[in-house]
């Protein structure tokens, strides 16, 4: 039986698209003399990214140049807050709803630091009432987006009839950072986009589209130096050790435990995290779906999250929405059981057992 309704997500791209091919040359100008050049840059383009959207153009100071760790965090917030205002404005008039109808407000933005928050500004600048329900998230990165979903689904059992909106915000952006050079840095500054997302969940659906079922959370215990953000002087940046390979693999018992339990045999549609290539194809195979010989490209089960990444790279938390924003153009049957699945630093994983629903009232494309 379906708890709450999400409503096609708006995703906000910055203007300025930034190809792999140019990363790769920044990266070599950059680093000329690195030792393991050649090897970083064949990471770069295993990512399978194509381009991306940064905020800024690649040569801006506040990227590839010698910025302070004051301009970075001051950009990464000004820019975030110019898209998740865009995308929440665009969410609220494609559904014709009025901001002061809205009773919860539900964000999550990593990607720099400010107090207040991310939601204090939406409040004010969308002109949602003073006696908003709030629920700020700040340290969840690529869990962002699965995750206020499933925060968003407990506030409707403790609320019903509430509105809320989800908002997430993040300018990955911020973290290419040439005083990193490590292998992993490279993979990084391969994989990163910026954007925000933003979508409306009820528990009286709006329109055609995700139906959740059930939730899950799960932190993989003594997993906390797997993925982890570190901040010093030069900026913001993100790392990962080796037993990060394992991380997809090492969550997948707990997350069929879960699946047993709401007696989803068959994942008929996915709204995957497109975290990178290896996070793609490892759940594929651990979840035991599109592993047939030859399988179309179109008939993937993951298809959306690999045009995503392809198409976006990886955009954080706001990923997931993306994924989702692509399956209401190309949707599973009517009645169809699937699973929303997001992956982030700690490592932490949260997911929606979900139905696709087809048959209510159509709801603009954006």
């Amino acid at each position: 039986m379906p708890i709450a309704h999400v409503t096609r997500p708006t995703i906000a791209l910055p203007r300025h698209e930034v190809t792999t091919d140019a990363i790769c040359d920044d990266i070599a100008r950059a680093h000329p003399g690195l030792p393991h050049l050649g090897v970083g840059l064949r990471l770069a383009r295993s990512t399978q990214v194509r381009s991306r959207r940064f905020s800024r153009p690649l040569h801006d100071a506040s990227l590839s140049a010698q910025a302070t760790i004051a301009e970075r965090n001051s950009v990464a917030f000004i820019e975030a807050s110019i898209l998740a205002i865009e995308a929440a404005r665009q969410t609220l008039h494609a559904t014709d709803t009025d901001p002061m109808d809205v009773d919860c407000i539900v964000t999550s933005h990593t990607t720099s630091w400010t107090v207040p928050g991310m939601d204090v500004t939406l409040i004010e600048t969308l002109g949602l009432r003073p006696d908003i329900r709030r629920i700020p998230m700040s340290t969840l990165g690529c869990a962002g987006g699965a995750q206020a979903l499933v925060k968003a689904t407990d506030h409707l059992a403790a609320h019903p009839g509430s509105t809320v909106l989800v908002v997430i915000a993040e300018m990955l952006s911020t973290v290419y950072n040439h005083h990193d050079s490590s292998k992993e840095s490279m993979i990084y500054k391969g994989l990163f986009g910026d954007s925000a997302g933003a979508c409306l969940v009820t528990d009286t659906p709006l329109g055609p589209g995700l139906s959740l079922e059930s939730t899950w959370e799960y932190v993989l215990p003594d997993s906390r130096k797997r993925y982890e953000g570190r901040l010093d002087a030069t900026g913001l940046h993100f790392d990962s050790e080796k037993s990060a390979t394992t991380a997809i693999r090492d969550v997948m018992p707990a997350l069929r435990r879960f699946l047993e339990q709401q007696d989803l045999e068959t994942v008929e549609f996915m709204i995957l995290h497109p975290g990178g290539p290896r996070i793609i194809q490892d759940t594929e195979q651990e979840l035991g779906i599109d592993q047939e010989p030859g399988l179309d490209e179109k008939a993937k089960t993951t298809r959306h999250s690999w045009a995503s990444l392809r198409e976006e790279g990886n955009l954080g938390g706001v990923a997931v929405l993306a994924v989702l924003a692509r399956t209401h153009d190309d949707p599973p049957i009517d009645g169809a059981r699937g699973l929303l699945l997001g992956f982030g630093p700690g490592f932490a994983a949260a997911a929606a057992t979900a139905q696709w629903d087809s048959r209510s009232a159509s709801i603009p494309a954006l």
